[in-house]
């Protein structure tokens, strides 16, 4: 056996996050580089290289913008880093809408350009027809209901959703549909307890919540948020440390450090050798 076969055997994969049901809670964060997938990759079983990198990295103002080659850039350098969590790639906004045949060459290109193990899609009124088309054919699909951030345009800002009984209806209906499409697994973002406890009960696939209550089989956040790199973070969020600040206090010292000439020092210089005798 190949030491490549190893490897991808160690990794977690879609039977094992489907056998997550109801068991020990699943743990998913976003990640965007080599380095950070690295860091992250003993403590998560699955990395989501999520479009918020349109937001989190790039300085976009939402993630429509954010297009195929970015995310398998970005989903080709988390694969380098991470070497046991099950990599996920969100397919972006306008990639996999416009038909089968599109949407399964633009998933087939995410898989086998990034070695990653499946893809995510927004999971509005066509996509459950192509999450079955797509893993008829052999493409892993992570659905997503709820809050969908590609809509932005049409809701008009990011706002909980389900809070209505038709609302409510829909994105349960939502969820039932992508779950019986195929997709191995269902994010549920931005809705009250009740619906994301009422989805979480009623498919028989893992939901993983992401400001949907601690009723879900596992959670994801978007790691820049988590990790404090913003001054503002959605309510949902919990922050577990200040790297803006650190990253301020760091940066600071080194230019002060540069500007007084205290850096380089003499232990950070290279000298020429000494002449022989």
């Amino acid at each position: 056996m190949s030491s490549q076969t190893q490897d991808t055997a160690r990794r977690v994969t879609v039977p094992d996050i489907r056998g997550r049901k109801g068991g020990e809670p699943i743990v998913m964060l976003t990640c965007y580089d080599a380095p950070s997938a690295t860091i992250m990759d003993p403590h998560c079983d699955i990395l989501l290289v999520g479009d918020s990198v349109g937001m989190a990295v790039h300085g976009m103002t939402s993630t429509v913008g954010v297009t195929l080659d970015m995310m398998i850039l970005h989903g080709q350098a988390v694969m380098r880093g991470a070497k046991r969590a099950m990599v996920v790639i969100d397919m972006p906004f306008g990639s996999y809408e416009a038909g089968f045949e599109t949407a399964y060459a633009n998933a087939a290109r995410v898989l086998k350009e990034t070695g990653a193990q499946a893809v995510k899609v927004e999971s509005g009124p066509t996509a459950p027809p192509t999450i079955e088309y797509l893993v008829k054919r052999g493409i892993p699909v992570m659905g997503h209901v709820g809050l969908l951030p590609q809509s932005i345009n049409i809701d008009g800002a990011f706002k909980a959703k389900g809070r209505d009984e038709t609302e409510y209806a829909r994105i349960l209906q939502s969820a039932h549909d992508t779950a019986n499409a195929g997709a191995f697994c269902v994010v549920i973002e931005g809705v009250a307890e009740a619906l994301a406890r009422e989805i979480t009960q009623a498919i028989d696939k893992p939901t993983i919540g992401i400001g949907a209550s601690a009723a879900c089989d596992g959670q994801v956040l978007v790691s820049s948020d988590m990790l404090g790199m913003f001054d503002w973070t959605p309510r949902f969020v919990r922050r577990y440390a200040g790297l803006r600040q650190e990253i301020d206090r760091a940066v600071a010292a080194y230019a002060e450090d540069v500007r007084s000439r205290r850096f380089p020092a003499e232990v950070e210089t290279y000298f020429s050798k000494k002449p022989v005798a």
